[in-house]
């Protein structure tokens, strides 16, 4: 039986999404595909009352519809609720069922590059205050991080983000970088600084933790100015560097698991075949 799975955003042209799947497609000689789906938001609830009956069996979905689709879903998983975003959805028993495996795929990347990251860790800094900050916040909450300083240039949306996750959820804003780095093992940015085409993050990483994990979730370019200022002091500091291909990578595991019944397997080969796209 042929299968067939898509991206839907507005812009998608820029996804890596199909590469991922297509190639896991191919590995374990599956009958199927995987597509990009230019939907607008106006278009949004006619293509998923439509997919079912052209073949779709699922699909991931990217800005602007995270949200909107959520309440398309028959049903939703408690991450995707917790959140208020889907990024995953697939079809069973033809009810409409959303997850976000942001969360799995943020988990999944560390626990691959930094094993036992998580172990003795008291204190991270979530660098913005947008949907992949929620993803990472509730992330970090399941693995028991005791303080979880949000930085945000508007301190309220910051303040949002402590009330929706409670007392462990510590606001700041830019002005307050200094403090909230201090002695904190993780580092994380979700903000499009950085990105290419973006100006970079510019902060003082001095202050965190000797052995500190510096995570960009940016994965265009491969090395943001944030990961190059981090490894240039990993001599001094010990700190340890993760890029966002990984987390891209370990997102798209739940999701082809859910629409063609097998768990594939993050290769190192994989993870070549997009360092390569992506450099250019």
């Amino acid at each position: 039986m042929f299968s067939k799975a898509c991206i839907i955003g507005d812009p998608v042209a820029h996804s890596r999404s199909p590469m991922i799947h297509n190639y896991w497609l191919k590995q374990l000689g599956l009958a199927g595909s995987y597509i990009k789906a230019h939907v607008t938001p106006d278009q949004l609830p006619h293509f998923i009352s439509q997919m079912q009956s052209v073949g779709y069996v699922g699909a991931n979905c990217t800005i602007p519809h995270k949200e909107s689709i959520l309440k398309l879903c028959s049903h939703v998983t408690d991450t995707a609720q917790a959140l208020g975003a889907v990024n995953t959805i697939w079809f069973d028993n033809n009810q409409l069922y959303g997850d976000n495996t942001d969360v799995s795929g943020f988990l999944g990347a560390l626990d691959y590059s930094s094993p036992y990251w998580d172990k003795n860790l008291k204190k991270a800094v979530v660098i913005g205050a947008g949907g992949a900050a929620r993803a990472i916040i509730y992330g970090l909450m399941q693995r028991g991080i005791a303080q979880i300083h949000v930085v945000n240039r508007s301190i309220e949306r910051a303040q949002v983000l402590a009330a929706r996750f409670g007392s462990k959820i510590i606001p700041a804003s830019f002005d307050d970088m200094s403090i909230a780095l201090e002695n904190a093992g993780l580092l994380v940015n979700t903000t499009s600084l950085g990105m290419k085409g973006q100006p970079p993050l510019e902060i003082d990483l001095a202050p965190l933790k000797s052995g500190a994990i510096i995570n960009d979730i940016v994965y265009v370019p491969l090395e943001t100015p944030l990961l190059k200022m981090a490894r240039d002091m990993a001599q001094a500091k010990k700190f340890k560097t993760v890029g966002g291909l990984d987390m891209l990578l370990y997102q798209a595991v739940d999701g082809f698991d859910h629409w063609f019944g097998v768990r594939p397997v993050v290769t190192d080969e994989l993870r070549t075949l997009l360092q390569k796209d992506i450099a250019g």
